[in-house]
């Protein structure tokens, strides 16, 4: 197991990480919390270089993906950098790149009535207002869980805020900070159930953000 106390606060600079092999040949990735070796709560960068794919395999529990770089692809589709993905419980698919990609990825951690397929090319859909000078891209949402992007402008401080049901961030762009440090792209945090933090930026950052979906009680 990796990472598996979701009462324990994270903040990994993923660039840092070195990059390990999968059981397919060209598909690299960087764990970051992992309940088994090949199954289970896993959330982790995965890296498929030119021509590379991934055998066919079902999703359990669902799957959620963040492509950050290139074209991911699978026999239903060709989704460009910056498109989000949710593939329900009891989906399965045969992923491969033909230019190569990077996504961020979320395997297992879905409710299981939480069915709904998701399709959103980020780069396309426009901006909502938010609190402050922030603005906010809604991807998906579930009883107590939210999704979204959030872009923040130079020199945005938000108000201090606790986090129920936890959350868990991917800088994607500019450098992410609060009172316990600085973070810059692609680092991923994730804070437990009710922590407590006060955010700011000094440049713009955009991060992807979760709430509501860590254990209340553990």
């Amino acid at each position: 197991m990796l990472n598996m106390n979701f009462d324990q606060a994270l903040a990994i600079d993923t660039e840092q990480m070195d990059w390990l092999a999968s059981p397919s040949a060209g598909v690299l990735r960087k764990p970051l919390e992992r309940e088994a070796k090949e199954s289970g709560h896993v959330t982790s960068i995965v890296q498929y270089q030119p021509e590379s794919y991934f055998p066919e395999h079902p999703h359990p529990q669902g799957e959620e993906i963040l492509v950050l770089e290139g074209v991911f692809s699978d026999e239903h589709g060709d989704y460009p950098a910056g498109t989000y993905i949710r593939n329900p419980p009891d989906s399965k698919h045969s992923p491969f790149s033909k230019q190569g990609c990077v996504i961020f990825v979320k395997l297992n951690q879905f409710d299981a009535r939480d069915l709904t397929q998701v399709r959103v090319n980020t780069k396309q859909t426009p901006w909502l207002p938010g609190i402050g000078g922030l603005e906010v891209m809604p991807l998906h949402e579930f009883e107590h869980e939210h999704v979204a992007l959030v872009k923040w402008p130079a020199g945005e401080i938000f108000q201090p805020h606790r986090h129920f049901g936890g959350e868990e961030i991917l800088v994607l762009s500019g450098e992410f900070k609060d009172e316990h440090g600085s973070y810059p792209k692609l680092t991923w945090l994730r804070s437990p159930h009710m922590s407590q933090h006060h955010p700011f930026v000094e440049q713009e950052t955009i991060i992807l953000v979760k709430t509501g979906h860590l254990p209340v009680e553990s």
